[in-house]
């Protein structure tokens, strides 16, 4: 059984980034004036991300999110207990990983917090392992931050054998630089 996460009331604009149901934007779901979908071309995110159109201060409530209630994680899932994950491949599923996250999701709220300064044009990241315990598909991390984890996996999962690899070899470049 699936449940949609969702309130009864309806924007008379079409402003909201959700296309399923219109909902209102005024309550603070995300809006096209505020936040874009972008194609990416870095190979992160499955080919798309979140782009802010205006600038957000820090620790600022940016947006609510929405999604549909699933029992398994799958791409473009936020955990929000063990065993019940939110679908969202219209916003909160498009957020880009980043060991230096610029946003965090509370799931309890589902809410999404500005972590530092956001200008017009950044792309938002968050750090999946605050909110996954398991993620649908370890990965090399492209973030670039200074503090990168190199391979991302769940907060409560180890590296996978591809991930052991990977870290033996990424962390023999790290110490050679």
């Amino acid at each position: 059984m699936t449940t949609f996460i969702t309130d009864r009331a309806c924007s008379q604009h079409r402003d909201c980034i959700y296309p399923e149901k219109p909902l209102s934007t005024r309550l603070g779901y995300p809006s096209v004036h505020d936040f874009e979908v972008h194609r990416t071309t870095d190979g992160r995110g499955n080919g798309n991300g979140i782009i802010a159109r205006k600038p957000f201060a820090p620790m600022t409530r940016m947006c609510r999110v929405s999604g549909l209630l699933v029992s398994r994680r799958r791409l473009h899932t936020l955990q929000i207990l063990p065993d019940v994950h939110m679908y969202d491949p219209h916003f909160a599923g498009l957020l880009l990983h980043s060991c230096n996250p610029n946003v965090f999701l509370d799931m309890s709220e589902l809410w999404l917090w500005s972590l530092a300064r956001i200008d017009e044009g950044d792309c938002l990241t968050m750090d999946y392992a605050s909110t996954e315990q398991k993620l649908y598909r370890q990965f090399a991390c492209r973030c670039g931050s200074s503090n990168c984890h190199g391979w991302i996996t769940g907060y409560d999962e180890p590296p996978n054998e591809q991930g052991m690899k990977f870290l033996r070899h990424w962390r023999r470049q790290c110490h050679r630089d």
